[in-house]
């Protein structure tokens, strides 16, 4: 995966370089049925193979280990930069994904 520091508009952005991003605005008012995503967790881009979708599910690779998406983690809005973004979350019971929105697989 690589850290959305690469991209414009990061996720959280606590030092502020990236509140001249065109992109910022929209990627703050990001929700899933999990709630706000950049509020709780740091976005990350995710490379084609380590992302599936199978039968309307969609799974993701974190950390070399792969973890079904559920269904109320899903943005269903046009995805404005075209990865496949992932927020996941660790808390004490492991990792959890707040939001996942698909990009387009090439």
């Amino acid at each position: 995966m690589l850290p959305l520091a690469s991209a414009p508009g990061e996720a959280r952005d606590p030092d502020g370089r990236y509140a001249n991003s065109p992109l910022k605005q929209w990627f703050d008012s990001l929700r899933s049925g999990k709630g706000s995503c950049c509020s709780d967790a740091d976005g990350s881009a995710v490379s084609d193979v380590d992302w599936e979708s199978k039968g309307g599910r969609y799974r993701v690779r974190i950390d070399g280990e792969w973890y079904d998406v559920p269904e109320d983690a899903v943005i269903t809005e046009p995805n404005r930069v075209g990865r496949t973004m992932v927020w996941p979350i660790r808390g004490y019971q492991g990792l959890s994904i707040r939001c996942f929105m698909p990009g387009s697989m090439t």
